[in-house]
């Protein structure tokens, strides 16, 4: 039976395994996402100058308030809709979109299409 720490050890090969080919450029950003077991994180990277240009998460004061009592799909909705916001307003619009190593599905892809809802293209 596997345990969450060889979970974990699985999704950091996969991640791994993605980044070899995915990179953020100045032009089309990367939209890296993170998930614990309460809260999850995303963040626009321009791997190029590792710099990150916008980030959003449930610990935000904008969203702590909004995503307390909501199931974790519903606040992964919240940051992928502030996430977008943020990177709008510093005129970003296309982005790759990372995953990190996670089953696109559930919070992950609750954030992913909000985002698209919210005006970002992957």
């Amino acid at each position: 039976m596997l345990k969450r720490s060889d979970r974990n050890v699985l999704r950091l090969q996969r991640h791994t395994r993605l980044r070899k080919r995915m990179a953020g450029s100045p032009q089309r950003p990367r939209l890296s996402v993170f998930r614990s077991l309460k809260h999850m994180y995303a963040q626009i990277v321009d791997d190029s100058r590792g710099v990150t240009l916008a980030a959003a998460s449930t610990m935000d004061p904008e969203l702590r308030v909004q995503a307390k009592g909501k199931k974790k799909s519903e606040a992964g909705d919240l940051v992928g809709q502030l996430i977008a916001r943020r990177a709008l307003e510093k005129g970003i619009k296309q982005v790759v979109f990372d995953r990190g190593g996670y089953k696109y599905h559930g919070r992950i892809k609750a954030l992913a299409d909000a985002a698209r809802k919210a005006g970002l293209e992957f």
